[in-house]
C-alpha cells in the first residue's frame, strides 16, 4: 500500500472515522514487513492492539485474583450487597419507630375536646343553624344537576360503545 494511503487511514483511524474494512487493512498492512521508518512507532501499537486480542484469561483467573488481593490487602473481601440489605432493615425500622413515637407524643399531648356552645342565646343559634342548613341544600341541588350531566354522559357513552357491537352482531347474523 501507498504510505500516503496509509497515512490518511491513519489520520481517519484516530479520529474514530474509519470503516471496519479500513482498520483491517491498517491492522494487515502494519503486521506485514514493509513499514516504512516514520510508521515504525504506530506498528508497534497495532501489534501490541494483536497481541492482546489473542491473550485468552485462564479459567482460574478469577481465583487467582482475588487470592492476590486477600494477600496484598491482609484481609477478607466482604460483599457489599449484605450491607445494602441490612441498612434497607434499618431504615425500615427507624421510620416505624419515629412514627410510632410521633403518633404517641400527639395522643399524650391532646386533651379531649369538650363541646362548646358558641351561641348563648338559643333562638340566634336555631337561626344560624337554618341558615347552614338551607346554603347545604342550596349546594346539594347544585351538586344534583352536575351528577345529572355526569349521567347524560356515561349514557351517551354506552350507547357509543353499544353501536360497534350490534353492528357486528347484524353482520353475523347476515352470513
Amino acid at each position: 500500500m501507498d504510505s500516503k494511503h496509509i497515512e490518511q487511514l491513519l489520520e481517519k483511524y484516530w479520529n474514530a472515522e474509519t470503516s471496519l474494512e479500513e482498520e483491517q487493512a491498517l491492522h494487515q498492512f502494519f503486521n506485514g514487513q514493509n513499514v516504512p521508518e516514520n510508521l515504525k512507532e504506530t506498528a508497534e501499537l497495532f501489534r501490541y492492539f494483536e497481541a492482546e486480542r489473542s491473550r485468552a484469561l485462564s479459567e482460574n483467573f478469577d481465583t487467582a485474583v482475588t487470592k492476590q488481593i486477600r494477600q496484598r490487602q491482609g484481609g477478607k473481601v466482604i460483599s457489599m450487597t449484605n450491607w445494602f440489605q441490612i441498612a434497607r432493615v434499618a431504615a425500615g425500622v427507624a421510620v416505624i419507630v419515629a412514627a410510632v413515637y410521633l403518633i404517641g407524643h400527639e395522643v399524650r399531648n391532646s386533651s379531649p375536646t369538650e363541646i362548646t356552645d358558641t351561641e348563648s342565646d338559643p333562638k340566634l343559634a336555631f337561626e344560624e343553624t337554618k341558615k347552614a342548613l338551607l346554603m347545604i341544600s342550596k349546594n346539594f341541588g347544585k351538586a344534583q344537576q352536575e351528577a345529572s350531566k355526569i349521567n347524560l354522559l356515561n349514557e351517551a357513552e354506552q350507547k357509543i360503545e353499544r353501536k360497534p357491537a350490534d353492528t357486528a352482531r347484524e353482520k353475523k347474523v347476515n352470513i
